[in-house]
């Protein structure tokens, strides 16, 4: 389906945002606010725009990078900070989104892979006798991008009752921090340092990839009766009963011995088998899919990732979905991403 002007008033409809922002973690606050009614003009660098724009392969048909944070003081210079404009609107909300926050951290660069190494990120993602590794996607951006958006809403939401608007300040170190959840908690409430794992969780198991006879499948079983139903599956009944494996904390103890138990058994069958059978047994467990093999189980399940969104006259642009469905003001999709220059003044109307 090709979308362009939608009929129905979004849940921002009225709402109008003045981007300034750059790269991705701002850019993807703007777009969910957008998707949901939102008028955004982005405004970019005279000489070539936001740097993403140049950040490929790949590239669209329009000869844009399909990837597509204004630095620190920079807004300040410009006359364009929250002090400058606050007292002339009263009912501002003004979304500031830094790389290590506005003190000593906001003349280092921003950057998510920067982030994710000096964050922890990396210190708890791959195999432990490897390299740290980055997350397959700049996901810090994301996720403060997510925050920002949530922080913008609140903000919205107190100044229908107050009339007041106010300064949200979003970083990407503070959000990755409060992202690592259960492994912060591990050091902030147990004092214990987490480390990479690989695919391993560190609190819970069976619950990572395992060998079947032709390749690798995820079992991510969360409770008892999930573990015994998978060893009923896979033909060991009798591990479930074993004092070794008996419970969540028994088998987190004895990890190594209960993959080698399964692996002996999952090795006699195809992966693509025992996902659809532990899936029949109600035990959470599928193939590693690639990013292409996902959009079509999204499809398949009937999610239509994919929404073709043509901008004026333009080829239509596939993009992904996105994620909130709304029963009554359902996120639209008016416009593909702005091309350079197409919010110059006499381009856009406010």
């Amino acid at each position: 389906m090709t979308l362009g002007d939608h009929a129905t008033a979004g849940a921002l409809d009225g709402l109008k945002v003045l981007d300034f922002s750059r790269v991705l973690a701002g850019p993807f606050a703007t777009m969910m606010l957008g998707d949901l009614g939102a008028e955004v003009m982005k405004v970019e660098r005279p000489d070539g725009g936001d740097e993403t724009r140049s950040w490929g392969p790949p590239f669209d048909e329009r000869g844009q990078a399909t990837y597509f944070l204004f630095r620190p003081g920079l807004m300040a210079e410009l006359g364009l900070a929250y002090e400058d404009l606050q007292p002339g609107n009263p009912g501002l909300v003004y979304c500031s989104i830094t790389g290590f926050g506005p003190g000593q951290g906001a003349r280092l660069p921003g950057y998510d892979l920067l982030v994710q190494a000096l964050g922890g990120l990396m210190s708890i993602t791959g195999e432990p006798d490897r390299d740290p590794q980055k997350v397959g996607v700049a996901l810090v951006d994301i996720l403060t991008g997510l925050f920002a958006t949530s922080g913008i809403l609140a903000a919205l939401h107190h100044r229908e009752r107050s009339r007041r608007g106010q300064k949200v300040e979003v970083s990407l170190l503070a959000s990755l921090l409060a992202a690592l959840v259960n492994q912060a908690s591990a050091y902030t409430a147990g004092g214990v340092v987490p480390h990479r794992m690989g695919n391993a969780h560190p609190s819970i198991s069976p619950y990572e990839l395992y060998d079947a006879d032709d390749g690798q499948l995820v079992i991510a079983v969360g409770n008892d009766r999930q573990f015994r139903a998978l060893c009923e599956t896979v033909d060991r009944p009798d591990l479930a009963d074993e004092a070794r494996f008996a419970t969540n904390t028994d088998r987190v103890a004895n990890r190594t011995e209960l993959r080698e138990e399964l692996e002996r058994s999952l090795r006699r069958r195809p992966a693509a088998d025992w996902s659809e059978a532990l899936t029949a047994a109600r035990v959470p467990a599928g193939l590693v899919n690639d990013v292409g093999a996902a959009f079509r189980l999204a499809s398949e399940l009937g999610l239509d990732p994919v929404v073709q969104i043509r901008d004026g006259d333009g080829p239509a642009t596939p993009l992904t979905r996105n994620p909130i469905t709304l029963w009554d003001t359902p996120a639209s999709y008016r416009s593909a991403p702005p091309a350079l220059g197409s919010h110059e003044p006499g381009a856009a109307t406010w």
